[in-house]
């Protein structure tokens, strides 16, 4: 009966675990939030990656478990979900013509970009410029 129950706690706390790791990706549903969310980060030395998406693209769906996993791998950095289709003005900004597109941000500039469902490369510019130099 002992071992039961241990194994019950145990099962109910893996089940949670995950769910702590995958809160890392924001996703804005309103140009003007974006707008204060990403002042906000214009002074620190954080690396953002926003995954510009669409619900009807399939590279996109096939990303989003990747993205998933790089924000709970890359806890230092931020990362941001933006759909094309309800944030346009957004999209527009940063010259986003294909899906997905990532932009990577540091200090409010754009520092890169991938085009296209390049897991690899994607978690390459990512490791280049998340190091902090000092």
């Amino acid at each position: 009966m002992g071992a039961n129950y241990s194994s019950t706690w145990h099962e109910a706390n893996l089940s949670t675990t995950p769910q702590i790791k995958r809160s890392q990706v924001i996703a804005f549903h309103s140009s003007a939030k974006w707008k204060l969310h990403f002042d906000s980060l214009k002074d620190t030395n954080k690396l953002v990656v926003i995954d510009f998406t669409a619900t009807w693209c399939g590279p996109c769906k096939y990303m989003e478990p990747v993205i998933n996993d790089f924000a709970a791998k890359y806890t230092d950095v931020e990362f941001v979900k933006i759909d094309v289709d309800e944030l346009a003005d957004v999209a527009q900004e940063y010259g986003v013509q294909a899906m997905p597109t990532f932009v990577l941000i540091k200090k409010g500039e754009v520092v890169d970009k991938i085009v296209g469902a390049d897991k690899d490369g994607l978690q390459k510019k990512i490791q280049k410029h998340r190091a902090i130099f000092i």
